[in-house]
């Protein structure tokens, strides 16, 4: 351990270490797509593709996430405040999720996919409008969108099964898919054209 020693000023002062140092860069320590070895039991090959996977989720729930966001904020008509609400619910929910993917990624020894832009090159979910649709297809994006996410959660299912991965399979058929299922058909029973009230005249 190396002792610091202290700078003194022309006044006789010493130099305030408390200063924080901005404007730091660094080099890549970890490249996205970079393993490093992790003491899982598990083979490399296993765990390239089990943290691929789990990226292109991360990437497909961020996008679900915002898309949520997007029309929460966005919402009109006579059901404002009920779709208004649920959507922002259900934002939070997914909002878990991806932190439970993301962490296994680390876990696993990868790099997560976080910013933005990069998350936009690797979804798979169409990009709406940055202008304001009508409700119905307001919700049937969401259900598009979660029907990308399911998938993607299946065939995850499928390849840490196969590869004996059973934390991310358990986070995947435990955690995401229940919920994923759940919030689609919530949103699909909203697309259900009935009329709020029915009559019928006597006699």
């Amino acid at each position: 351990m190396t002792t610091k020693t202290h700078t003194m000023s022309k006044q006789g002062a010493q130099t305030i270490e408390a200063q924080p140092r901005f404007k730091q860069r660094s080099y890549e320590i970890q490249q996205y797509g970079q393993l490093h070895a992790m003491p899982l039991s598990l083979p490399e090959s296993a765990i390239k593709q089990n943290v691929e996977c789990l990226n292109h989720l991360v990437a497909d729930s961020i996008t679900l996430y915002s898309l949520y966001k997007k029309h929460h904020w966005q919402m009109t008509g006579p059901t404002f405040y009920q779709l208004h609400l649920l959507l922002d619910e259900h934002a939070e929910q997914i909002e878990k999720t991806i932190d439970l993917l993301a962490e296994r990624v680390q876990q696993l020894g990868g790099v997560t996919i976080a910013m933005p832009h990069d998350v936009a090159e690797l979804t798979k979910i169409e990009r709406p409008p940055k202008g304001v649709e009508d409700v119905p297809a307001m919700l049937s994006r969401l259900v598009s969108a979660h029907a990308t996410v399911i998938q993607g959660v299946r065939e995850g299912i499928e390849l840490s099964d196969k590869n004996k991965d059973y934390t991310t399979n358990d986070i995947l058929t435990s955690e995401v898919l229940p919920l994923q299922e759940m919030q689609t058909w919530f949103i699909s029973q909203h697309l259900v054209d009935t009329p709020f009230a029915s009559f019928k005249e006597e006699g």
